[in-house]
């Protein structure tokens, strides 16, 4: 063979090889379990949905995935285990995309909404639920209340950040209520705590309230939206809106974080699977209808921008409300 065709031979193999290797890559086969670390306790929002996606990622990616809870300062010390683990694709977090998104206006994690690949699945609602032992049976009853008695009715929530906590600052900024914050170690705790009768309101999610309202054990007087919300089994929660004219809330996604620097097969693969099976689960699907949430899969570029205004409201409800250390405009979140 000549030395010319030997070499235009060698161009030709390196030339197809670079082009099969992207089409290689796009397909990880993990080779060991992999961590999805839910930073709040079991049976809330984030760790319900989670475990229902993970069974429609395992069947997938033929492997099995450890949900491991792992509460603690708003979601914040799960999703740093995540985030300083070994950058191998085999340790991801889960939560609300606004709660990852204002960790640094807090100051309890440098990380920011850019610095993770979002897989999100659904957006849930808020819902003002109270003990039905109280005397509220309307949204207004209850911000009269809290109107004539500055600080004294507790509302339960899974601490600052939380879902529930955004409501109510949302609710205070509207109206000027003042009302007594009780915290816990998630949604789930903060719901049965009502329940219980240690706080008189709770302003967690809806599908962290469903069976205790479904059992007539919480009494839910408005969605904090200005949409009203049917729940399977009860029938239609009104919306804010009703009682505040003008009233909007964002939407607030929840879904898996994957952290950037993770090999590219990684991503490709579960982006695939999130295309052609987590867009089309069935099982995803029911959990929203039966739950009071909204079916929402996206990922990449439109997953960054559908959180983006839940975060940017929740950073800056933080920061003008004395709760967050760092200003939003100082880690790109301009004022809304």
């Amino acid at each position: 063979m000549k030395k010319r065709d030997f070499i235009q031979g060698l161009s030709i193999t390196a030339l197809a090889l670079a082009i099969a290797a992207p089409a290689a890559a796009q397909q990880w086969k993990p080779s060991r379990p992999i961590n999805l670390i839910v930073p709040w306790a079991a049976g809330g929002s984030t760790d319900q949905i989670t475990r229902v996606t993970a069974i429609e990622m395992e069947k997938a990616l033929g492997q099995t995935i450890v949900i491991i809870n792992q509460p603690g300062a708003s979601g914040s010390i799960g999703t740093k285990s995540a985030l300083d683990a070994t950058k191998d694709g085999y340790t991801w977090a889960a939560g609300a995309a606004q709660d990852l998104g204002t960790y640094e206006t807090l100051g309890s994690l440098k990380t920011r909404i850019n610095d993770w690949h979002l897989f999100l699945t659904v957006a849930n609602i808020q819902v003002i639920g109270v003990n039905p032992k109280t005397p509220y049976n309307t949204a207004k009853e209850l911000l009269d209340a809290m109107k004539a008695q500055p600080s004294k009715i507790s509302v339960a929530t899974a601490g600052v950040t939380s879902a529930g906590h955004n409501a109510m600052e949302l609710i205070s900024k509207a109206t000027g209520v003042k009302y007594r914050h009780v915290t816990y170690d998630g949604g789930n705790p903060a719901v049965v705590a009502t329940v219980a009768g240690e706080a008189d309101v709770t302003t967690q999610l809806a599908v962290e309230q469903a069976d205790m309202i479904r059992g007539k054990r919480l009494r839910p007087l408005a969605a904090v939206s200005d949409k009203p919300l049917e729940l399977e089994g009860y029938g239609v929660i009104p919306p804010l809106s009703q009682t505040l004219p003008g009233f909007t809330a964002p939407a607030n996604y929840f879904g898996i974080f994957i952290p950037k620097g993770v090999p590219d097969d990684v991503v490709k693969t579960v982006q695939k699977i999130w295309d052609e099976n987590i867009a089309k689960s069935e099982a995803i699907k029911k959990y929203a209808t039966s739950r009071g949430a909204l079916f929402a899969p996206s990922s990449g570029e439109a997953a960054q921008k559908a959180v983006f205004p839940a975060i940017q409201a929740n950073a800056w409800l933080l920061f003008d409300g004395g709760k967050a250390k760092v200003s939003p405009d100082t880690v790109g979140i301009p004022k809304p």
